[in-house]
């Protein structure tokens, strides 16, 4: 893959997560903040920025996004593939990430 080709893939998925977490913060303000992992100051700016300004920073070479989970515990909880440890799996995963958001805070 060429390096012009990956820089517009990453602006448009800035452009689409950018999207998609202003429509989350305007709709369901915490649910967004805990989903996103992004502070209540972060949210504010987020939700009041317009179409046009959501373009402008989508437009930079730097991914907005990154992966939440760090921890290698989170990562096999949630990619153990058993049907009996799937569901127990993705609550223990949200567990571990509810408790780590509240360390942050």
């Amino acid at each position: 893959m060429n390096s012009e080709k990956l820089l517009a893939e990453v602006r448009e998925t800035n452009l689409a997560y950018l999207m998609l977490a202003r429509h989350m913060i305007n709709e369901d303000r915490a649910e967004a903040t805990y989903r996103l992992g992004i502070s209540e100051e972060l949210a504010d700016l987020i939700g009041s920025l317009s179409v046009a300004q959501l373009v402008k920073i989508a437009a930079s070479n730097m991914l907005m996004c990154r992966f939440r989970f760090d921890d290698r515990m989170v990562w096999d909880l949630i990619t153990d593939h058993s049907k009996e440890q799937q569901n127990l799996g993705s609550v223990h995963a949200a567990i571990l990430m509810g408790n780590k958001a509240l360390a942050e805070v």
